[in-house]
């Protein structure tokens, strides 16, 4: 059986950094919706739906058939959409993001700087490695 281009170099990489993510989000959202809820609902809700987004790209980059590649399309285009709009929202709207006088961020507020930016910077790589590998096909 052949492998697939995303199981191969820089494919691997962008799959393991998706799962980190991944796991990394989840986390935090898991975490901030049972113990802090209450206290900034919108910020909370926003990082789950991150998490959601990144598990499903992670599983759709992970598969190389023509279905599978069209949901990695659509979860890192929705992923890029969202770090673009919540992070602008956060610059523009920090009253969005603060619950009793505190700033709460989420994954993609900031355009994900509580992440060393790699919410930003991840959806551009899975684009043009999407890109780069149907190409190759």
């Amino acid at each position: 059986m052949a492998k697939s281009k995303s199981s191969l170099g820089v494919g691997r990489l962008l799959i393991a950094a998706y799962a980190v993510l991944a796991l990394a989000a989840t986390g935090r959202a898991g975490y901030e919706l049972a113990a802090k809820f209450n206290e900034a609902p919108l910020p909370y809700t926003l990082s789950a739906t991150s998490a959601l987004i990144y598990i499903l790209a992670t599983i759709a980059l992970s598969r190389s058939t023509s279905g599978w590649r069209k949901v990695a399309y659509a979860a890192v285009i929705v992923e890029l959409s969202g770090v673009l709009l919540i992070g602008t929202a956060s610059l523009i709207w920090p009253e969005l993001f603060t619950f009793n006088g505190k700033l709460v961020k989420t994954v993609w507020s900031f355009f994900g700087i509580a992440y060393g930016f790699v919410p930003v910077a991840l959806p551009v790589l899975g684009l043009l490695w999407l890109r780069k590998t149907k190409a190759a096909q």
